[in-house]
Formats: C-alpha cells, sequence, structure tokens
C-alpha cells in the first residue's frame, strides 16, 4: 500500500494527512489506521472520499515531552 503523508504541529497536537490510493479497500485501511493508533497514539480526525476512490485522513494526537515514534509510510 502506497500513503503519501503530510504532518502538522501546533502547540497542542500534531496532525498528519494521509491520502489512500483507490484500490485501498475499507479493511486495509482500517487495519493500516488501527496500526497507527495503537503503536503511535494517533486517533482520527476526519476522513474524505474523493470520486476517484482516493481518501484523504486527518489524524491527530497530543504534543509530549517526549515524542512517540513515527511509523514508516
Amino acid at each position: 500500500m502506497t500513503m503519501t503523508a503530510d504532518e502538522v504541529i501546533d502547540a497542542d497536537w500534531e496532525y498528519r494527512g494521509l491520502r489512500l490510493p483507490p484500490g485501498v479497500s475499507r479493511r486495509t485501511a482500517a487495519t493500516q489506521l488501527a496500526i497507527h493508533a495503537e503503536f503511535s497514539g494517533w486517533e482520527l480526525v476526519r476522513v474524505l472520499l474523493y470520486g476517484d476512490g482516493t481518501r484523504k485522513v486527518w489524524l491527530r494526537r497530543r504534543r509530549t515531552a517526549k515524542l512517540a515514534p513515527v511509523l514508516a509510510t
């Protein structure tokens, strides 16, 4: 699965936008997002589904003094 990511950091939260290609099934997308949640502390904020089947997903996690590890995308 190929995912592109962009990351934004503000005072309290880190945000990451992921783009899932059209061929990714809902089950595969849910599994990938569950891995991000379980091991890196990300939570789902928003999902947009485009007409071509591409999904744009926004995740967030609270900033801490010690940053959690980032999963390779």
